[in-house]
């Protein structure tokens, strides 16, 4: 066996390894790149990660999440609020799953950063009573929002109204409560009113009834005011007639009797 021959018998197994040693870190991301309690895997037809956080007994939504993430698995955690901006480095994200967690209320910059490739996001069996009326406004993903307790009102019908298949996420809402007293319990397609214009008719409604009362009370003081005056006027005038008349003096008697 020559040099040459003994070089490339060992040269070959060397460059198996090393094409391995590649494709694993390719497949499988470091520790310190995936999240705590997470798991990560290459998605190769996707050109990203899968990151799985399922059932994690998470509180918050893990920090630095890796920016190549395309699928985000969230859900069966204890995760209560939804930060601005949570996701925005995450320009690869095409799923989110926060489904079974306990968020109470989503803000405008929820999901800010991720509007343009997000494709699906599913926010069902949460404790959602409202939402901000931007909240999903630029998102181009079908939103999963049943199973929520929300509170139908103006923000809500502007919000589902801004999403890109608003239909759909409007026959999953249930009204748990409502602006409207009889809509409770009831699909949220089946409100037919605008809650908006029924939110500012009430507002006009009530701002009428403040001026109105700062008028009457206004009034009932000028009448008031009035009223004491005349009868401070006619107590005074009582109290000057029962004044006794002031007696003559007699040299003013003699006066008039010599002009007489």
């Amino acid at each position: 066996m020559t040099l040459l021959d003994l070089w490339l018998s060992r040269s070959i197994p060397m460059c198996l390894l090393l094409q391995s040693l590649v494709l694993m870190a390719l497949c499988f991301p470091s520790a310190s790149m995936c999240p705590k309690g997470c798991i990560c895997q290459r998605d190769l037809h996707l050109h990203g990660l899968n990151v799985t956080c399922s059932q994690s007994r998470l509180k918050e939504i893990p920090p630095s999440l890796p920016v190549d993430t395309v699928l985000l698995r969230l859900d069966h955690n204890q995760i209560g609020t939804v930060p601005d901006q949570a996701f925005h480095g995450l320009r690869l994200l095409r799923e989110l799953n926060l489904s079974y967690n306990a968020v109470e209320t989503l803000g405008e910059g929820a999901f800010s950063g991720i509007e343009a490739t997000l494709q699906v996001l599913d926010l069902s069996h949460n404790r959602i009573t409202s939402v901000h009326k931007d909240a999903f406004a630029r998102l181009k993903a079908r939103v999963i929002v049943d199973d929520n307790p929300w509170h139908c009102d103006c923000a809500l019908q502007q919000a589902i109204g801004g999403m890109a298949h608003n239909h759909e996420a409007a026959a999953r809402v249930l009204c748990r409560s409502s602006e409207l007293r009889d809509q409770e319990g009831r699909p949220f397609l089946a409100v037919d009113t605008d809650l908006c214009n029924l939110a500012k008719r009430t507002t006009d409604y009530a701002m009428l009834v403040t001026m109105f009362g700062w008028f009457a009370m206004v009034i009932s003081y000028v009448v008031y005011y009035v009223r004491q005056n005349q009868e401070d006027a006619r107590r005074h005038l009582e109290y000057l007639k029962s004044l006794p008349s002031k007696p003559k003096k007699p040299d003013e008697a003699d006066d008039i009797s010599t002009v007489v």
